[in-house]
């Protein structure tokens, strides 16, 4: 059962939430008030004459002119202390969130089985990610065109040191020093302070090796990744697993505690002081969702993490057993929370190995032959 009063101060919050955005709530429901009032003066005016389509039984324009939500309007996002687990080995450490779930495709309904399916524009945020899971990102798709290979990432101070194997002829090993800080267009900027080679400044090499920044990426290049002299320039949209995030980058530094390279969007630092004491938890309000063989419309759903820890753990390849092991409570607004277990807090029976993404694999195909025959 979730404690009373954790549960109490996640309601707190949620409601505290809800004025983060309420002046723009407020004009949306001005608009629809005033469109409403004309389409129900237009409703009660006396009947004209009678057309054909009406009198055969058409719906009239009043009876279709009900305001609806918007298709493809974004689905608004809140997220509070979340371990969002992209794919296996790779986790984001969100400590707040604020945004929205937009569609990549305008007829394709956003999907918890299918990241490519949404992005998720950032207003305000908090998120870290370990040197060592981008490390890993790193060897292997993203430099696999690219002389530099066996690459680790580690925090020296507030700066970043990278060590790897530069293949120039002979191999060389490689160790970098860099300033980290964010650019506007949302990337995040490495300057080079120190590169040495074979132990040794660089700049005792330059005649025999000519190593510079700019040969770490090779004249292809690497996905997301840009040198100009000694700057070297990430796009954490072109580089991080799906679903895709995007947004305005204020600051990025290395955590002075973890040592994780933690990423700032907005003006998120009051917000995160503000949560500091809800409840672990992921809201989703507004499009449509799909999630396994069921579709919410009007989205109202709120993710509660059901432990007592200091992270909810969110696994999108393994949500499903989250689902089933969880609690749901049906709101009087028709909404739904879900009181989910951490995903490394399920038990490892028989029944929930069952539970994969691969049962709602065929939930879009028809029916077959033998049950349509």
């Amino acid at each position: 059962m979730a404690n009373p009063e954790h549960l109490k101060i996640f309601k707190q919050g949620v409601e505290q939430s809800n004025i983060l955005g309420c002046r723009r709530k407020l004009r949306a429901l001005a608009i629809h008030f005033v469109g409403l009032s004309l389409l129900l003066s237009s409703c009660n005016k006396p009947p004209q004459q009678t057309s054909s389509a009406t009198a055969s039984g058409a719906s009239t324009p009043c009876a279709s002119a009900l305001p609806t939500t918007p298709i493809g309007a974004p689905t608004e996002v809140l997220m509070h202390n979340v371990i969002l687990i992209e794919r296996p080995g790779f986790q984001l450490r969100v400590r707040w969130l604020r945004g929205q779930m937009r569609r990549t495709h305008s007829d394709v309904v956003p999907s918890f089985d299918e990241p490519n399916s949404f992005v998720l524009d950032i207003e305000a945020g908090v998120i870290a990610t370990s040197l060592s899971e981008i490390s890993a990102l790193l060897n292997g798709e993203l430099l696999k065109n690219t002389p530099l290979k066996n690459v680790s990432l580690a925090d020296e101070g507030k700066q970043l040191r990278l060590n790897g194997t530069l293949h120039k002829g002979i191999p060389l090993p490689i160790e970098m020093t860099s300033e980290v800080s964010a650019v506007p267009d949302g990337r995040i900027r490495l300057h080079v302070v120190k590169m040495r080679v074979l132990k040794l400044p660089v700049t005792g090499l330059l005649q025999s090796f000519h190593v510079k920044v700019g040969d770490l990426v090779g004249a292809k290049g690497a996905e997301g990744v840009q040198v100009a002299d000694d700057d070297i320039y990430i796009n954490p949209e072109r580089i991080l697993p799906s679903p895709a995030i995007r947004g305005s980058l204020t600051d990025a530094l290395i955590g002075s505690k973890t040592g994780d390279l933690i990423t700032i969007f907005g003006n998120a630092r009051p917000e995160v002081a503000q949560v500091k004491e809800w409840r672990n938890f992921i809201r989703l309000s507004g499009d449509s969702l799909n999630f396994g063989k069921l579709t919410m419309h009007q989205t109202d759903l709120i993710l509660i993490d059901d432990s007592q820890d200091e992270w909810f753990d969110f696994d999108l390849s393994h949500y499903q057993e989250q689902l089933v092991n969880g609690r749901f409570q049906m709101t009087p607004e028709a909404g739904l929370r879900i009181f989910m277990p951490d995903i490394d807090k399920i038990p490892r029976t028989a029944a929930n190995a069952l539970i994969n993404p691969q049962w709602m694999k065929n939930r879009n195909l028809p029916p077959p032959d033998e049950v349509t025959h």
